[in-house]
C-alpha cells in the first residue's frame, strides 16, 4: 500500500484570510488562484503493519510539530478507509518551507493524493479537495490545476475548490524573487487566528464576493492589466489586515518593501509591464507575460538582495507518479 504524488503550490489573486471554524478551516471569504509549476512538493506514503507509529521525514528531517500535523490528517484518510495501519510518509519540496511560498498547499495536496491512493481510497477530485482543506486550507486549490476558485461555504461540504480555467487558457507567468530563506517567526496557520482582530476585516468581508467574481472576469478575458493593478491592491489590502491585528503580523522585510518599489519603477520609468503580490511569507511574486520575463529576469539578478528567482507558469494539479520517494 505505497502511492506517490506532486502537487504544485499555488499562488492567490485573491486572498483568504482568517476563518469561520478552525477545526474544518473554513475560510472567511472565498479566493481566486492559479497553480504553480515550479514549485512542487513530492510525497510518499506507504500503510503498511510493519511500523508502530507513524514515520515522517520532511526534506530530510523530523519535525515533532510538523509530523503531529501530518499524523492528525492521516487520521481523517484512515478512518474514511476505515484502516488502522501506521504509515511511513517522506516528503521533499523543491523550493525553501515555511517562507510564504505556499508549501503547506503543495505539502498537503500531495499527501492528501497519496495517503488517498495508499489506502485504495477512490475519491472524486471535489471531495479531495474538501478532505485536502482540512489538513491545510490552501492545499485545496493544489488539488487542481489552471485557474481556480475555493468556493465560499459555512459547511465542510459547500466549502470546496472548482477549475475554473485549464492551465492553458492563458500563459501567465509568475516570477518569484526569494529575498529570505529563513522560516517566518509566525506560521500562516496562527496568522490566521489573528484576523478577526484588525477593526479592517469586517469592511474587508463586505467586498470578497464582489471582488471575486471581479477576479474571475478579468481572468476570463485575459486583462493582464486589469490583472496586475487588482492583485497588487489586493496584496496591500492583505497585508494591512495583517498590520492592525492584535498581535500585529509583519512578514515584510525590508528586501520585499525594496523589490515592490522595484517593480513599480520598471514599470513607470522603462515600460516594463509586470506586477506584484505577496503572500503570507517575504518573497515577491511577480506576474508578466511571456515576452517580459527575460528582461525581468535580467533585472533581479543585478539587485543583491535576490537570492534566487523561481519562475512559474501555470500548472497541473496533484497527480500520481511512479518514482517513489524509498
Amino acid at each position: 500500500m505505497k502511492s506517490t504524488a506532486i502537487a504544485g503550490s499555488n499562488i492567490a489573486f485573491t486572498k483568504y484570510w482568517g476563518r469561520k471554524d478552525e477545526k474544518l478551516r473554513l475560510p472567511s471569504n472565498g479566493s481566486i488562484s492559479m497553480t504553480l509549476d515550479n514549485l512542487l512538493t513530492t510525497t510518499t506514503v506507504e500503510f503498511s503493519d510493519k511500523y508502530d507509529s507513524d514515520d515522517i521525514i520532511i526534506d530530510g528531517q523530523k519535525i515533532d510539530k510538523e509530523a503531529k500535523r501530518v499524523s492528525k490528517h492521516l487520521d481523517r484518510i484512515r478512518k474514511r478507509a476505515r484502516i488502522k495501519l501506521f504509515a511511513k510518509v517522506v516528503s521533499e519540496n523543491n523550493f525553501p518551507t515555511s517562507t510564504g511560498l505556499s508549501s503547506s498547499a503543495s505539502g498537503f495536496a500531495a499527501l492528501t493524493k497519496a495517503a488517498t491512493a495508499a489506502s485504495n481510497l477512490n475519491i472524486e477530485n471535489k471531495e479531495l479537495t474538501i478532505l485536502s482543506r482540512q489538513g491545510s486550507g490552501s492545499s485545496s486549490r493544489s488539488i487542481l490545476g489552471g485557474f481556480c476558485e475555493w468556493v465560499d461555504g459555512d459547511t465542510s461540504e459547500s466549502s470546496y475548490v472548482k477549475q475554473l480555467f485549464p492551465k492553458n487558457h492563458w500563459e501567465l507567468i509568475d516570477i518569484i524573487a526569494v529575498v529570505s530563506k529563513d522560516k517566518k517567526l509566525v506560521p500562516t496557520s496562527i496568522g490566521h487566528t489573528y484576523a478577526q482582530t484588525s477593526p479592517f476585516f469586517e469592511t474587508r468581508l463586505k467586498y470578497m464576493k464582489q471582488k471575486n467574481q471581479l477576479c474571475k472576469k478579468i481572468i476570463k478575458e485575459k486583462n493582464f492589466q486589469k490583472l496586475g493593478e487588482f492583485i497588487e491592491l489586493e496584496a496591500m489590502e492583505l497585508h494591512c489586515i495583517m498590520l492592525s491585528s492584535t498581535p500585529q503580523l509583519i512578514y515584510w522585510t525590508p528586501e520585499s518593501l525594496k523589490i515592490m518599489k522595484l517593480i513599480k519603477q520598471w514599470r513607470k520609468q522603462e515600460n516594463i509591464k509586470a506586477y506584484f503580490t505577496v503572500n503570507t511569507g517575504q518573497d515577491v511574486h511577480i506576474l508578466c507575460e511571456p515576452d517580459t520575463v527575460q528582461k525581468i529576469n535580467n533585472k533581479l539578478e543585478s539587485v543583491p538582495e535576490v537570492k534566487d528567482i523561481r519562475i512559474n507558469r501555470p500548472g497541473n494539479g496533484a497527480y500520481l507518479t511512479d518514482n517513489h520517494l524509498f
